[in-house]
């Protein structure tokens, strides 16, 4: 039997905040995956660098199974401004959510058991709103939908959403 936990993000899951920064990028199939070092670049790096500066908080779904942990997905909130806005930004209110779950353990309720605790930590902290950028191709998006982000806007080709907390 396998028991999931979504646990707060500690400074030893940061290494795995870095395989999700790159689990996040979404590529069409039949399209060759980006890089690996393509998270190195400041655009994308700004999302995990420095883990752990006020603000930032986030969640890390855990398997335990017979004694052995596995990390199955993350999802992460942090705060930007305009000089470091980031693909989803929308004001410096308003942290912006990167989630990713690894390919194996998608489609299996992960994401929304991240999204659930996510949406209840940002309410309790008194955030009005999350928002994220996601490829229009993600399947992702309808779990976004269900979970009331809407399109706001777009970043490149990638869809702003935003979710308006209550």
């Amino acid at each position: 039997m396998t028991d999931i936990v979504v646990r707060p993000i500690d400074e030893r899951d940061v290494p795995f905040l870095w395989e999700m920064l790159y689990a996040s990028l979404h590529t069409k199939e039949g399209e060759e995956p980006f890089e690996r070092d393509i998270i190195n670049r400041p655009e994308l790096s700004k999302y995990v660098e420095g883990w752990g500066r006020e603000g930032d908080f986030g969640f890390v779904a855990v398997a335990t199974h017979e004694g052995q942990d596995r990390r199955l997905g993350s999802i992460t909130l942090r705060f930007f401004d305009e000089q470091n806005a980031g693909f989803g930004y929308v004001n410096a209110e308003t942290p912006e959510m990167g989630m990713a779950i690894i390919e194996e353990s998608r489609g299996q309720g992960v994401g929304t058991r991240l999204i659930q605790t996510a949406l209840e930590e940002a309410k309790q902290r008194g955030i009005a709103a999350v928002s994220l950028s996601v490829d229009p191709d993600n399947e992702a998006i309808r779990l976004y939908r269900r979970f009331g982000f809407v399109e706001v806007g777009m970043c490149g080709t990638s869809v702003t959403m935003m979710c308006t907390i209550q």
